[in-house]
């Protein structure tokens, strides 16, 4: 019987030791299995494993929790290398994350812990783009991303992370000027940008609680605020500043001279003026023709219609801006993507600019033409296109020349594919370099100005994310309008899904939701963080590009002017039913159209296949009414994958695939709520991210 009691006992015990110390939650193994293994598996984190386990329970080298959720990563200095794996958006309970001082490279992940306050990845490797998910990173207070090859521009998305303190992006190959939210970061006391590329000016910074600024040694001009210069620890050598005076600040605009009195600008004295002058007018008579005197002189010295200056009345709504250069076509503070080239047209036509429009989306830019009828040769286009793009725009000129001894004169063996507004070559470079030209149809240009063609080229060229193909360069010369982009040796999705050959394996299910998510979040990118949002018109599997990692990179978006002049059916069999023509496309087509790409991915079929049987021809048709039997759905499934595919993914991937693209726009989900979707699938499923590239690449390109 005392046996018996004291086993009971300890049985007893060892259960409430177990309930105490509960396993590690599932979303938290899985994500930092993932990142072991993204890791190369390194023998110095004790514990880790690369699937399963209990990092709490175990005690994992570097990692702290708090009942059974992560909250810390530190591992500083421990000598790792590889990356951080794809699911760092799991780790919702981890406040600190810390591995700075090691040898990651790669893209710092599009997601990191969501909930963190305090980030450290300084002094790695990572040479990819400051991420996007920062913006919604509320909890942030601190972020230290320094000493990597980070590069590209900042984007606008600090709005909502204003328990910021300190951000530092020093000793980095950024550009660009600083994004207009770095006013919403009111809790900012500690900046360094120290050592980048950076241009423009820091007025955007002058209203902040700073107190150590770092900007030195990069491309800054203009004035130096003189709300910074009482700041404890500035530092602002190695640049371009501007001496003598500033110049006075748009009408109505407060401004604190050198001598620290705050003055109303001249725009304010001249209202105060002219009531005055109405006030003595009522009063006294005689005043009447010395006050149509001042009126007669004031418009005398207003601005001719031909003016390089905006009319500041007119952006009464708006913050600041800079006067154009005599060269430039743009504002100064153009950090936007034009929807349209059309929709701002020159102030000397006489058409008043929308200012319900410009304070909705305070980063829109403003066109300013010279003249109505400004027109200039072909030779001077490479001069026009630097003159009237923000500094921000990193895009090679090439000569026709270049490009036609790089393409064999555009030989038809090195056409790598014809779309809807013209067809890619590729270009070969003696030093090894391979890059993919899209020669634009002469046709589309007949009767618009050239200068069209370069607003394009300044649009595209201003976005950045990870999983779209960016433009590297352009071309207009004798008639010819080229783009240059970077050539993805792996082709597109179309290709790997489609065309059968003897240099590729199919793509594994893991490799399939990966593309999935990646090409979602670059559709999020265009719908959700561009300003204004840009509607691709022509999402396809043709135009998704993959990389040596068959990462997704979306192609040809930014073509909207093109697609509306061309009398060709964008993408047959991707169109959601309202599209009859280019012009009615909206985010919700948009949407469908890469529901029919995740249609791809699931059935391994082509939107339209007239070789089947008529009732199977249009994949939306004939897959629609299945989406919901599990039955049919592992008929649907690519026969390629030859059954190796997770039965339990199979009904969420194709519920995003049914909300997608359901005939009424109206119910189709807005493409954050489709990464969303996928995001959960990758986490419900256990999907490694990072699946042995093995089994689904293609081998060396031996036209390379």
């Amino acid at each position: 019987m005392h046996h018996f009691l004291v086993g009971y006992f300890v049985l007893s015990l060892g259960t409430l030791i177990s309930l105490v110390h509960s396993k590690t939650d599932s979303p938290d193994v899985t994500a930092l299995n993932v990142m072991f293994k993204s890791l190369n598996t390194p023998s110095q984190l004790s514990g880790w494993r690369e699937s399963g386990g209990d990092p709490c329970g175990d005690s994992w080298e570097g990692i702290k929790c708090s009942g059974s959720s992560v909250t810390e990563v530190n591992l500083p200095d421990y000598g790792l290398s590889g990356q951080l794996g794809y699911q760092l958006s799991s780790l919702t309970s981890v406040i600190t994350f810390d591995l700075s001082k090691n040898n990651l490279n790669g893209d710092i992940p599009y997601q990191l812990p969501p909930n963190a306050v305090h980030v450290d990845l300084s002094e790695n490797n990572f040479n990819g783009n400051v991420p996007y998910s920062i913006s919604q990173m509320t909890s942030l207070q601190d972020i230290n991303l320094s000493h990597n090859q980070l590069k590209g521009q900042l984007s606008d998305m600090f709005a909502k992370v204003q328990k910021l303190e300190s951000f530092d992006v020093s000793f980095n190959q950024l550009s660009g000027k600083l994004p207009s939210s770095f006013a919403n970061l009111t809790s900012l006391n500690t900046l360094h940008l120290q050592n980048n590329q950076f241009t423009g000016t820091l007025n955007v910074l002058a209203d902040l609680p700073l107190n150590d600024l770092n900007v030195e040694n990069n491309k800054f001009t203009g004035w130096i605020p003189n709300e910074l210069k009482d700041i404890d620890n500035l530092r602002t050598g190695g640049n371009s500043w501007s001496t003598g005076p500033a110049p006075p600040p748009p009408p109505g605009v407060h401004h604190r001279h050198p001598n620290g009195e705050e003055e109303q600008s001249h725009g304010g004295q001249k209202s105060s003026v002219v009531n005055a002058a109405i006030i003595a007018l009522s009063c006294l008579g005689a005043l009447l023709v010395v006050a149509l005197l001042i009126a007669v002189f004031s418009r005398r010295r207003s601005p001719p219609p031909s003016s390089y200056f905006l009319d500041e009345e007119r952006i009464s709504g708006r913050k600041g801006f800079t006067p154009l250069q005599s060269q430039e076509l743009f504002t100064e503070s153009y950090v936007g993507i034009l929807k349209d080239p059309k929709d701002f047209k020159s102030i000397d036509s006489g058409v008043a600019i929308d200012i319900k429009s410009l304070q909705k989306s305070p980063s829109m830019g403003l066109k300013h033409s010279v003249s109505g009828r400004v027109s200039f040769s072909e030779n001077e286009f490479a001069n026009r296109l630097k003159g009237r793009r923000s500094t921000s725009v990193h895009v090679i000129p090439y000569s026709l020349a270049d490009l036609q001894n790089a393409t064999g004169n555009f030989a038809s063996s090195r056409l790598l594919g014809e779309g809807t507004i013209g067809r890619v070559y590729k270009a070969k470079y003696p030093d090894g370099k391979v890059l993919a030209v899209k020669k634009i149809d002469s046709s589309l240009f007949q009767g618009e100005r050239l200068e069209g063609f370069s607003e394009i080229v300044t649009n595209i060229s201003k976005l950045h994310h990870p999983n779209i193909a960016e433009l590297v360069g352009y071309c207009s010369e004798q008639g010819h309008n080229m783009l240059v982009y970077d050539y993805f040796r792996n082709g597109s999705l179309h290709e790997f899904l489609h065309v059968s050959d003897d240099f590729s394996k199919p793509l594994t299910w893991n490799t399939r939701v990966r593309i999935a998510l990646g090409a979602a979040r670059a559709v999020e990118y265009l719908h959700d963080i561009c300003s204004p949002p840009i509607v691709h018109k022509n999402i396809k599997s043709s135009n998704i590009l993959l990389d040596l990692e068959l990462n997704p990179h979306l192609s040809d978006y930014g073509m909207a002017n093109f697609y509306q002049r061309t009398s060709q059916n964008l993408g047959m069999g991707y169109n959601a039913p309202e599209c009859t023509s280019p012009s009615a496309y909206t985010l919700k087509s948009d949407v469908y159209s890469f529901g029919v790409v995740m249609l791809e991915l699931l059935t391994g079929r082509m939107p339209l296949d007239c070789k089947r049987p008529k009732s199977e021809q249009c994949l939306v048709k004939w897959a629609s009414p299945q989406l919901h039997d599990i039955d049919a759905l592992t008929r649907m499934v690519d026969p390629a994958l030859r059954g190796l595919y997770p039965l339990k993914a199979l009904p969420p991937f194709a519920d995003i695939i049914a909300l997608c693209v359901q005939s009424d726009p109206k119910l189709r989900p807005p493409m954050s709520e489709v990464v969303q979707a996928l995001v959960r699938l990758v986490q419900q499923s256990s999907i490694n991210m990072r699946d042995d590239l093995s089994t689904s690449r293609r081998t060396e390109d031996s036209d390379y």
